[in-house]
């Protein structure tokens, strides 16, 4: 656990920026290197839809988006537990999906797609513009408006208890939140970086704020 003298003395940076074209990178495994995404949300969430984009090489378990409210660390997390399996959580129940060898790429980067609708309790979760099965959890259930959403790490507490073993090593752009469900054609829309309505929160328009070793750099990935 991070104390309160060591999380004051880590570098910060607060910014509202249009990052199209760039990307976070989380350099190297640390317990401390995040990133803290602050969306618009003024009511509790019943919808929820999250792409993003990274790259990365690791083998080992580590977290896309980690947003933890005060009832639940993980009330809506996107995980990689190892190759071949994302994982989504809901109130703190999961869902695992496995990920064909068709839908990745060669170099190394995929998009993904995650949403969930409290009414179904059905959990989409799309890689590359590739649709998987479906799946269920937290039915009638809704995720809180008033937590802490961070990339790079996966929260154990609102904020903080982070695992090095969970840390995120690569690079991360593109990332979208809305409080709508996507259709298929809004996902292939959003994979191309054009921009739907309803975003709670928006890469073009990027509330953010730096901890420690996490660097901002130009995309080498086509721009579109």
């Amino acid at each position: 656990e991070v104390g309160p003298l060591l999380w004051s003395s880590l570098a910060a940076c607060v910014s509202l920026a249009d990052l199209h074209g760039k990307v976070f990178v989380f350099p190297k495994a640390t317990a401390t290197a995040h990133v803290i995404l602050k969306p618009r949300l003024d009511k509790l969430l019943w919808n929820i839809s999250v792409c993003l984009r990274f790259g990365c090489d690791l083998t080992r378990a580590y977290s896309l988006f980690s947003y933890a409210t005060k009832a639940k660390d993980n009330d809506f997390l996107l995980f990689k537990p190892k190759p071949g399996l994302l994982s989504l959580y809901v109130g703190g129940e999961l869902v695992t999906f496995t990920v064909p060898g068709g839908t990745g790429t060669s170099t190394g980067w995929m998009h993904v797609c995650a949403s969930w609708e409290s009414t179904t309790g059905i959990a989409e979760l799309w890689v590359n513009g590739s649709p998987l099965p479906r799946k269920g959890l937290k039915k009638g259930y809704f995720v809180s408006n008033q937590g802490v959403l961070v990339l790079g790490q996966e929260q154990d507490t609102p904020g903080g208890k982070f695992n090095i073993n969970q840390s995120f090593v690569g690079e991360i752009t593109d990332v979208y939140m809305w409080d709508t469900l996507l259709s298929p054609d809004e996902v292939s829309l959003v994979m191309n970086n054009r921009v739907l309505p309803h975003v709670i929160l928006d890469w073009r328009a990027l509330s953010y704020e730096t901890k420690d070793y996490v660097v901002i750099k130009p995309s080498l990935l086509p721009v579109y």
